[in-house]
């Protein structure tokens, strides 16, 4: 006898929605009911760079049509998940809704991380999380005069890009020395600075919030650690994010920094599972269980636990990561891994216009940064495993097959090390060569 299975979605992202399109292309009897805080279509969670700046309408993040999500049949439910019985498969929702389900996905996301500072509760001091967030956001934006930005990454520079774009006098404070310093090298860093510097973005390095002040709860300040006031109406806070555990761990799942699952992306709860920026998932190639925070990573985990939770077999590919955002208004991609590492054997290769770079006191230029191009790329013997691309992207997708595919380079490596001066150039030979028009475009 055929069984109509029920399957339970908790979160609307890219993570749930891939999910759905599995179940249902696998199973079209299969009910899936998506239960989500937020009341609104499926959305691009990556534009809202672009809704904040005004470069796209809020009409344009949708992601898929309304025909294409008819189609999945999908029951909405907008609620917080609150509560999970694992062993009875019952999730409880905020105001007492009850929902059977016989799989459930967890998809709840990460939310940014709150500060702690004194003051952080003043109204206006923000985090953009989501849409209704954003759209907070930019009728702050708006109306401010003067604001402040705290957080490294690239989350901190699309709320500076924001402010720009609205005409608001920026303070970015850096708790560093350089900008994302985990990522970037001393060059890409003075590259993104120079920018903001060019704009009119005031930059503090090594420096962070000691206190917001205000009057009648409403802010109107920062004091800083180093003992600075500056005056702001607006204080934008993106130092992280961390991933949303509550209801997994109301329902007794195993969980570390994310929700613990195996490569089928099944949790200790029996017909529960994870995916997206709320799963660590482990790998059998690192014996390691990761979390992975990119929207594409999201995107390919809702898929492969939407065809497990139907009964195909899938286990987790986790492909190099692959982020491509804007920074300073200068496109960079960022694949595999690019920060500092102790392995003797990496050879870091660069070229770039805008190498030439000095410091002073009070601020990082570099010569030509507004049409320099850069290209950082990083050989572990005889693949490449991660490499950043400032400016011009045409190289970006075929590095990122490279790099995700593990392509053996063993022999370029001789002459990589022989000829430093020329290694690049026989690099990107390679690359040319290797990576059809066809297959870069696919990635």
């Amino acid at each position: 006898m055929d069984v109509t299975r029920r399957h339970v979605l908790v979160g609307s992202g890219v993570a749930a929605l891939a999910a759905a399109e599995s179940i249902r292309q696998a199973d079209s009897r299969a009910t899936i009911t998506m239960v989500s805080a937020e009341d609104v279509p499926f959305y691009s969670r990556p534009a809202l760079a672009y809704l904040l700046t005004n470069e796209l309408p809020e009409s344009q993040l949708s992601i898929r049509s309304e025909r294409e999500v008819a189609a999945l049949g999908i029951e909405r439910v907008t609620g917080l998940a609150e509560g999970l019985d694992a062993a009875a498969h019952e999730l409880a929702l905020s105001g007492g809704r009850r929902i059977s389900y016989d799989r459930l996905l967890i998809a709840t996301g990460a939310a940014s991380i709150q500060a702690d500072f004194p003051g952080a509760a003043l109204d206006g001091a923000v985090h953009v999380d989501g849409l209704s967030e954003a759209r907070d956001f930019v009728a702050r934006a708006r109306r401010a005069r003067a604001a402040v930005v705290v957080g490294g990454g690239s989350t901190a520079l699309e709320l500076v890009e924001a402010l720009q774009a609205c005409g608001v006098a920026t303070h970015y404070l850096m708790r560093g020395s350089r900008y994302w310093s985990k990522v970037f090298d001393a060059v890409e860093s003075a590259i993104i600075e120079a920018q903001l510097i060019e704009q009119g973005v005031q930059l503090h390095r090594g420096c962070t919030v000691r206190e917001a002040v205000g009057a009648k709860g409403v802010l109107t300040g920062v004091n800083t650690v180093d003992g600075r006031h500056i005056p702001c109406d607006l204080l934008a806070v993106a130092v992280g994010i961390r991933p949303r555990l509550e209801l997994a761990r109301a329902g007794g799942v195993a969980t570390e920094r994310g929700i613990l699952t195996n490569e089928y992306l099944e949790t200790s709860a029996a017909d529960v599972y994870a995916a997206g920026d709320v799963a660590q998932i482990y790998d059998p190639v690192t014996r390691m269980a990761q979390l992975d925070t990119l929207w594409a990573s999201a995107l390919a985990q809702g898929t492969t636990a939407g065809l497990n939770m139907s009964g195909v077999r899938v286990a987790h590919r986790k492909r190099a990561p692959m982020n491509v955002t804007r920074l300073g208004g200068i496109t960079v991609t960022i694949v595999g891994q690019v920060g500092a590492s102790e392995d003797p054997d990496l050879l870091t290769l660069t070229r770039g216009q805008s190498e030439r770079w000095m410091t002073d006191t009070d601020s990082w230029s570099v010569s030509g940064a507004r049409t320099g191009d850069r290209l950082r790329v990083i050989v572990s013997g005889r693949v490449i495993v991660g490499a950043v691309v400032v400016g011009d992207q045409r190289v970006s997708r075929p590095l990122a097959h490279l790099v995700g595919e593990a392509v053996d380079i063993s022999q370029l490596r001789p002459m990589l090390d022989a000829n430093p001066n020329d290694a690049m150039d026989l690099l990107l030979s390679f690359c040319d060569a290797h990576v059809s028009d066809r297959t870069a475009d696919h990635y």
